[in-house]
């Protein structure tokens, strides 16, 4: 049974960092293109980042590019989100989605996630 299991969100600081972790069972996780997405309370899911099964390439989309890092472990089966410079534009329902790489829209509905874990980032 495949499961998705994301963790480390909390409250940030504007300009604060999290990690957020997506513990993966029930599957090999280095078989699988992952990504990570969120949602804003009253909004569609927005993708966020992606990575090969073998981290062979990286994808961000432009509103984090240059703050969050995407990696994973593959023989932790863990999948992993870095954010740095945390705004308050970035509070959200952040999911991990197993089996893509970048997706846009409603597109990203289609795939596997978790319950997902919450990042509110306030002063």
């Amino acid at each position: 049974q495949v499961q998705l299991v994301e963790s480390g969100g909390g409250l940030a600081q504007p300009g604060g960092s999290l990690r957020l972790s997506c513990a993966a069972s029930g599957f090999t996780l280095g078989m699988w293109s992952m990504s990570w997405a969120r949602q804003a309370p009253g909004q569609g899911l927005e993708w966020v980042s992606g990575i090969y099964s073998d981290s062979t390439k990286i994808d961000y989309a432009d509103s984090v590019k240059g703050r969050f890092t995407i990696s994973r472990d593959n023989v932790q089966n863990t999948l992993y989100l870095q954010m740095n410079n945390l705004q308050p534009e970035d509070t959200a329902l952040y999911y991990c989605l197993r089996g893509v790489v970048n997706c846009e829209g409603p597109v990203c509905d289609a795939f596997e996630r978790g319950p997902g874990t919450q990042v509110t980032v306030s002063s």
